[in-house]
């Protein structure tokens, strides 16, 4: 029995018939068909009337296409042996290139949308495949080979686990080269060569050449002074040194709040205690500064001079100190805005003694050297810069951030100066030289606060990570670390005291010089340091063992900044709740 469709086709190969009709001699018009049984047929005109006019000429084409039983369009070729058809020219068509959008197989994603989604399913299908222990034993002993923090604060075990797993899947492709990643060859003698004749730098001015001899001739006897101060020290018995200590922490637990005042009808972004520890600057969003005395917070002076949030606060070293040469009329205070600019002002006038500009983008923190002639700007279009202060120029502008610099801090020494910023990488750079002698690499969130030790070895970082990390120039590497605040760590500082050792005259020594090891004491300088945070406190920290000493808490809203006062008496803070908040002791002593 013949299928009905096949035995269609055999009925219509019997039947087929399709003369096709001769065109007139004066047309002679030749049309050549090769059909299913291999007839050649001439006909144009008596054609076209037929199958282009009548039919269509796919129709007759699909009739006669059924001959031989293969179905439609068999047919081997046509050609036109004239180019008129009733007097219209085939050569004046123009042939119309249409670019025609075919949609891919992904319909509605883009192809590079589409590979990433692809690439994070194998990524996901790799990282499920990798075998990660169980016990969060062996999960934080796994990390530690790794050299990463076998935990970070508020993390569980599963979430601890899901970051060994992380790791192992970044490890994995790394060792297989996969998601396109190209290993790089071994450098050839050649191309080393090359790279050694090829320097990258920039010219800097004659100032800034004499500006580091300067620096280099002010920080070398103040690091002499420092070293022997502390092999002076390290004389001292070590359970002197322990019941200095414990002493110290019993006192800093009666830090209480001692007094409040609203600073601004926006949030305040910074507090900075002046050197003798009787006045507090404090910037806000508006872009103005109060100046407010100590301890009853009035308001003495309002510098106004910003039009954008005021982002960093400085004093000038030896301002407002009784045996000062520095005069009220002169600078005694930088102050950084939004807008760009830096502004120096005296005590004595509300209004800019001289503007800083060059910074093309807001200007976050900002110091003074510690000779007081230079000034360091920290910056969001991705530089830090180095003025003059009493000529007002630009002799450094510094690259070496992929994002938004916004701390910057001297040693005690003036000879190095840490940076960091929204890239979550602090560098130390030697002013001498201009070369970066480490890098502060640990943090995985945007670093809001870096502070020296009156050491001049270490230095601190604290970051939106909720981390505060220690570094040490010395072994270049991160020595102690540990999960200050719940949220954002948004500004810390060191307690810099009265007897450290860049104290004028050196008045800790020379005071006890001429006692045994047993009588002497212990210096106060850099045994703690303040933190605030986004959780809302205000926390002191011990520099011995990094614990947490005391909690102040006080503000009903993220806390932006906070300062300690030289003489131990005092804590600052400031935050979103716009008030500036003074913490201190019942008995009014410091530490």
């Amino acid at each position: 029995m013949m299928h009905p469709s096949r035995q269609a086709y055999v009925e219509e190969e019997q039947e087929v018939s399709h003369p096709m009709p001769s065109a007139p001699k004066s047309l002679h018009s030749n049309v050549h068909v090769r059909t299913p049984e291999g007839r050649i047929s001439s006909a144009w005109k008596k054609w076209y009337q037929d199958t282009c006019e009548g039919r269509g000429l796919m129709g007759w084409l699909e009739e006669i296409g059924h001959g031989d039983g293969r179905g439609p369009g068999q047919y081997t070729w046509v050609s036109f042996a004239e180019e008129t058809l009733r007097g219209v020219s085939y050569a004046s068509f123009t042939a119309i290139d249409r670019d025609y959008d075919l949609p891919s197989s992904t319909a509605g994603i883009a192809p590079e949308k589409a590979s990433a989604i692809l690439n994070q399913f194998q990524r996901k299908r790799r990282a499920a495949a990798i075998a990660v222990p169980t016990d969060d034993g062996r999960v934080r002993a796994r990390l530690r080979e790794m050299g990463e923090p076998i935990t970070l604060f508020g993390e569980g075990p599963g979430d601890r686990r899901d970051r060994l797993r992380e790791f192992l899947t970044v490890q994995a492709e790394l060792e297989d080269g996969s998601e396109g990643d190209v290993q790089m060859g071994e450098v050839t003698d050649n191309m080393q060569q090359g790279e050694q004749e090829e320097e990258f730098y920039t010219e800097g001015l004659a100032e800034l050449l004499s500006a580091r001899k300067a620096i280099a001739r002010y920080s070398l006897p103040r690091a002499k002074d420092r070293v022997v101060s502390q092999k002076f020290e390290s004389a001292i018995p070590l359970r002197t040194h322990i019941k200095h200590r414990k002493a110290l922490k019993d006192r800093l637990q009666n830090f209480d709040l001692f007094g409040t005042q609203i600073a601004g009808e926006r949030p305040v972004s910074l507090v900075r205690f002046s050197p003798n520890g009787e006045i507090i600057a404090a910037g806000n969003w508006g872009g103005g500064v109060k100046l407010l005395d100590v301890p009853n917070l009035d308001a003495k002076k309002t510098l106004r001079g910003h039009t954008d949030r005021v982002g960093g606060i400085s004093w000038y070293p030896s301002a407002t100190l009784p045996d000062s040469t520095v005069s009220p009329t002169s600078v005694n205070l930088a102050t950084s805005g939004g807008e760009g600019k830096i502004h120096l002002w005296s005590l004595e006038n509300d209004t800019p003694l001289s503007t800083l500009d060059g910074h093309t983008d807001r200007v976050a923190r900002i110091e003074f050297h510690p000779s007081g002639q230079y000034l360091a700007s920290a910056s969001s279009d991705t530089t830090w810069r180095l003025w003059d202060v009493a000529t007002t120029t630009e002799l450094l502008l510094q690259e070496g951030h992929s994002r938004e610099v916004y701390a910057l801090s001297f040693n005690t020494d003036g000879s190095l100066l840490a940076s960091a910023g929204l890239d979550s990488i602090g560098r130390i750079w030697d002013l001498r030289t201009g070369r970066t002698v480490m890098i502060l690499d640990g943090h995985i969130r945007a670093i809001h606060g870096l502070d020296w030790g009156t050491d001049g070895h270490r230095v601190l970082s604290g970051s939106a990570d909720g981390w505060i990390k220690c570094w040490d120039v010395r072994s270049v590497k991160c020595t102690n670390s540990f999960g200050a605040h719940r949220s954002v760590v948004s500004d810390l500082r060191w307690f810099k005291g009265t007897d450290g050792p860049m104290d004028e005259g050196n008045a800790f020594m020379a005071a006890q010089k001429d006692l045994r090891p047993d009588q002497m004491k212990p210096k106060k300088a850099g045994t703690f340091f303040v933190s605030s945070g986004f959780d809302k406190d205000v926390n002191i920290f011990s520099a011995d063992d990094w614990a947490k000493v005391k909690s102040l808490s006080g503000h009903s809203g993220n806390v932006l900044g906070c300062d300690v006062s030289r003489d131990g008496k005092w804590i600052a803070s400031c935050g979103h709740d716009r008030t500036v908040k003074l913490w201190g002791m019942d008995d009014g002593g410091g530490v």
